[in-house]
């Protein structure tokens, strides 16, 4: 759980250089329910993604939505997405 926590605030840190505000999807910002951009980092799927908004959902839906919203079901290190 101690890892799970380390690893989620290490999400949370500011992104330098991105020139805009990303936040890391389960950071504290995440879970005010507010849309948020995040941007897509090296190994991000949008399975994990909506993984990590919802952990204990199903990601299918958000997949889904995520897909229609990009226009594509692949997403690459750098992409800026919308997330709810």
């Amino acid at each position: 759980m101690a890892v799970t926590g380390l690893f989620l605030i290490g999400l949370a840190l500011p992104l330098g250089g991105t020139g805009g505000h990303s936040h890391a999807v389960g950071s504290a910002l995440a879970e005010t329910g507010k849309p948020f951009v995040y941007t897509v980092q090296p190994g991000d799927t949008l399975w994990t993604i909506a993984e990590r908004v919802d952990p204990s959902g199903d990601p299918r839906p958000l997949v889904a939505k995520l897909a229609a919203q990009t226009g594509s079901d692949t997403v690459a290190p750098g992409q800026k997405i919308n997330l709810p």
